[in-house]
């Protein structure tokens, strides 16, 4: 995905009385290229680090993290490593580790010619169909490696070093993200809170944009 592409929604209606909303593409994504997306071991570090040099370079002294996916575990990690920068946290289809049955559900999506048009689409005009394809392929396989550890972790340690107000979101019908992976993160973030909405799948930022940009700005303000 992109800012673009994914978080239309909050760029358009979150206050911007009260925030200033930034909007950033890890390498290889979006307006981040070049260079190409590539997933080392610490794809999620090295984004994580990118975030906060960024936000630094934009002489930001002190900022929320907002993350979906693969942005929530990267904001999980930068909130750990970094807690003197990081504000406030909210994540959502966010996960710590990945299982045998994250990777049965994720091979599910590393065909994209087999995905809906309407999810496609955006995808295939910011990107095309070859970077496009390439690019989820290797995410699959980059991300699957991590069920090869121990627990299949990626982040489970640095959870409790967490210590900003917490606020995890959970799709009750996420198909890509088991709802045990939220409740696993609400337990090892002190002092933390979840929400579970019933009807939210893995995009319920989109969906439900209204439900969760009050949500958000509540717990922000």
């Amino acid at each position: 995905g992109s800012g673009q592409t994914d978080f239309g929604p909050q760029l358009k209606s979150m206050n911007k009385q009260l925030f200033t909303v930034v909007a950033w593409d890890p390498r290889g994504y979006g307006k981040s290229i070049p260079p190409s997306r590539d997933f080392p071991p610490d794809f999620f570090e090295r984004d994580a680090k990118d975030a906060v040099d960024l936000m630094q370079a934009l002489k930001f002294k002190k900022f929320s993290l907002l993350g979906w996916s693969d942005g929530g575990i990267t904001a999980l990690i930068a909130a750990a490593k970094y807690p003197n920068l990081i504000h406030k946290l909210v994540v959502w289809g966010a996960n710590a580790s990945v299982t045998q049955e994250d990777v049965r559900i994720y091979n599910g999506i590393r065909d994209v010619s087999k995905w809906s048009e309407k999810v496609k689409k955006p995808l295939e005009e910011l990107y095309g169909h070859k970077y496009f394809a390439e690019t989820c392929e290797a995410w699959v396989d980059g991300i699957s490696r991590f069920a090869e550890n121990s627990d299949g972790n990626i982040c489970q340690q640095l959870l409790p070093d967490i210590k900003c107000p917490t606020f995890i979101i959970h799709g009750e019908k996420d198909p890509l993200v088991p709802q045990a992976h939220a409740e696993y993160i609400h337990k090892h973030i002190k002092g933390s809170r979840l929400l579970l909405m019933p009807e939210g799948k893995h995009n319920l930022h989109l969906r439900f944009a209204k439900d969760f940009n009050r949500e958000v700005e509540n717990f922000l303000r």
